[in-house]
């Protein structure tokens, strides 16, 4: 644009005040007359362009002189309200000086404004238009009267050290800093910026409690630009002075983790990353997030999917929270992961929580491993371990602890009762968890099998979900590889393995991690024999530590069975939370070591266990194995007798008692329908000579 002014730089640039410039390079008004091209100042105030603008004369307009910014009102209010139709009511007063009338409609309400041009008149009717809204106590309450929810598209969990534009999308100029009774304009902190400059976009309570929604004005000289924002500026200005401290440092040499937290009007917020930067930068936007309702975007495929049931906590701060203790758990078990048994490619563990504060979870058990049994070490007496997948293993061990639990209601020596899950049920014979007890499974990736196979690396902030959710492949029932990681898709044909046939050669099948997680979402994860005591159990919240797809997770774990049919009460559904994690763990290259370990709360120390073999070195069974939880459930139904939920003769074998769990075996059934309904393949079963077997034998 020209530097010499002309008739309508005269008319937009009416009060020598307004020589400040918005950054597309136009006045605030909308003219760009005596400024270079970027609209910038010089430091001595004066426009890059020379003093052409000085001798242009100021008009009335009604400015107050304190103000020195004019907002651009009209431009948010599009903002908030995308596609509003101003018109022209009127105009009036000589050609020179005329007066022109416009009206906007906003939700039912006509607002009108007057100007000398168009444009201040359209200003004047946006600005009576947001007047009526911005009595609200937070910004996303704003736009949500307007019919639109607060949205940023910036991705705050990457690991990049450089934070693109990190602002409120709504809000991308500077407000106007300026005391004064307009409800638009409000004194601001000093905020960072060259000579204490203000910033280029800000959102601040005033005094009162209060908060400006709207306001904005031209960008002031020599401001940062908006990549210079992140979410621990965002908060410093809603928040001034807060103090951030360092909590922990953890992890391998390789993969570090480092939290931080931030105290915010007496509540407290942590973030985890690789370095103390990230760290901060994530407990801020967690204190944004639950304290002002702003949303940090992530890709559709990175956003935490919400549980159906009971929300006692924050998605993602639960997630991170989830993660460290597991982490910190397997630390203080292989000495800061200096014991040879630190080796892994998947840790799995449960973390217990007992109300809303996450301070209080406890890890009840943790486990590694990645691999299944050979066929010619299947057991007939239930002594091996048939598959040693850190999430099996992890599974196996909290049904072990809950054996302990009920163990301990009918020991004379027992802890206090306020120490256990587990309380009898009002108006029937049996246990069910006591209110606010949930537990939450944690897997340092995403399960084998169809959580997996379709996201095979970490999402990029571009990734829209899944572009094919409709492929055959999608869904598909797959199993375990003996000898070796990964997954296959199961036949179509229904797929009998008999005992000979293994030993003679045939490969032994498992049922894939993915699987059988989306079994315990109907049947739950307690098994067959748990559910003589106790109702179904389910996990509260899924959560990985890394390749966390939503689409492909929430398909895997539940989506692929929803039209599941005939299930019996008090069986159901389940729609665990699903989440990943703020800082996703590091890839375990190399070898998967041939062992797993496991762990359960009272433990002196780690199990080791041959995954090949499924027993420990010495050829003794694992105390995770079908005997050896079979053992304490026998003695639990003689002592428990009157409280069972099931009533039966005593079975002969561990399989007869399984199959007396009528109304669990019944919802299995249903589950198996559901995925031969949906075209996804049949079940693949153990050979039935495996379970047949009693204490005695």
């Amino acid at each position: 644009m020209s530097l010499g002014s002309s008739g309508a730089d005269v008319k937009e640039n009416r009060n020598s005040h307004n020589r400040r410039f918005s950054k597309d390079g136009g006045g605030v008004g909308g003219a760009a007359g005596g400024a270079g091209p970027d609209g910038a100042l010089l430091p001595n105030g004066k426009p890059t362009g020379g003093g052409v603008n000085s001798k242009k004369r100021p008009l009335e307009e009604g400015n107050n002189a304190s103000s020195k910014y004019r907002p651009k009102k009209r431009k948010k209010l599009n903002e908030i309200k995308p596609g509003l139709q101003y018109k022209l009511l009127s105009q009036t007063g000589p050609v020179h000086a005329p007066v022109f009338v416009l009206s906007v409609e906003v939700n039912g309400q006509l607002f009108e404004g007057a100007g000398p041009t168009k444009k201040k008149a359209k200003l004047s009717a946006a600005e009576r238009a947001l007047r009526s809204f911005v009595q609200f106590p937070n910004a996303s309450e704003a736009h949500l009267a307007m019919g639109r929810t607060l949205a940023v598209h910036t991705d705050f969990t990457s690991d990049h050290a450089d934070f693109p534009d990190m602002l409120f999308n709504g809000f991308e100029t500077a407000v106007i800093a300026t005391p004064t009774d307009d409800p638009f304009q409000f004194q601001l902190p000093p905020a960072p910026g060259v000579n204490g400059s203000l910033g280029t976009e800000f959102l601040s309570p005033v005094a009162n409690g209060q908060i400006l929604v709207v306001t904005a004005a031209a960008t002031p000289a020599f401001a940062p630009p908006s990549s210079a924002k992140n979410p621990v500026m965002i908060l410093n200005e809603l928040r001034p002075g807060l103090k951030y401290d360092f909590v922990s440092e953890s992890g391998e040499s390789h993969a570090k983790n480092f939290v931080m937290s931030v105290a915010v009007d007496a509540h407290s917020f942590q973030g985890s990353a690789r370095n103390k930067k990230l760290a901060k930068a994530r407990a801020a936007a967690a204190a944004l997030a639950a304290l002002f309702n702003v949303q940090l975007d992530q890709a559709p495929s990175r956003q935490p999917i919400p549980s159906e049931g009971l929300q006692l906590h924050l998605p993602q701060v639960l997630a991170d929270a989830v993660s460290r203790l597991v982490v910190d758990k397997f630390s203080e078990l292989t000495d800061s992961f200096t014991s040879p048994h630190a080796r892994r490619k998947v840790l799995a563990g449960v973390v217990m929580t007992t109300g809303a504060d996450v301070k209080e979870a406890q890890v009840i058990c943790v486990a590694t491993g990645t691999k299944c049994i050979n066929g010619e070490y299947m057991s007939d007496r239930g002594l091996a371990l048939n598959d040693c997948h850190a999430e099996i293993v992890a599974r196996r061990s909290l049904v072990r602890f809950l054996y302990g639990q009920l163990e301990a209601l009918i020991s004379s020596s027992s802890p206090s009762q306020q120490a256990l899950v587990f309380s009898r049920c009002d108006a029937a014979p049996g246990f069910r968890l006591k209110e606010q007890v949930q537990f939450h499974l944690y897997i340092s990736t995403s399960p084998c099998g169809d959580a997996r196979i379709f996201s095979p690396h970490e999402t990029s902030v571009e990734d829209q979900g899944d572009r094919h959710p409709n492929r055959k492949a999608r869904g598909q029932l797959r199993t375990k590889i003996e000898s070796g990681e990964g997954t296959i898709p199961v036949r179509t044909s229904n797929t009998i393995q008999t005992w000979d046939g293994v030993l003679q050669g045939e490969r032994l099948l498992t049922m894939s991690c993915s699987d059988k997680i989306a079994r315990w979402n109907v049947v739950g994860f307690q098994g067959s024999l748990m559910s003589y005591f106790t109702e179904p159990l389910y996990f509260s919240s899924l959560i990985l530590g890394s390749l966390y797809h939503a689409d492909h997770l929430s398909r895997a774990m539940y989506q692929r069975i929803t039209d599941i049919e005939d299930l019996p009460s008090p069986f159901a559904l389940n729609r665990p939370l699903l989440s990943g994690i703020s800082n996703a763990e590091a890839r375990q290259p190399g070898k998967a070591p041939n062992f797993s370990i496991n762990w359960t709360l009272g433990d002196q120390g780690l199990e080791v266990i041959n995954a090949t073999t499924g027993k420990d070195d010495l050829g003794r069974p694992s105390r995770l194995c079908k005997h050896a939880l079979y053992g304490r459930w026998v003695n639990l139904t003689a002592k428990l007798s009157t409280a069972l939920r099931i009533r039966t003769s005593t079975p002969a074998t561990y399989h007869d008692s399984k199959q007396a769990a009528s109304e669990y075996q019944a919802a299995k059934q249903a589950l198996t329908k559901a995925f031969h309904k949906a075209g996804l393949g049949a079940w693949v079963k153990k050979p039935t000579e495996q379970d047949q077997f009693t204490l005695a034998t």
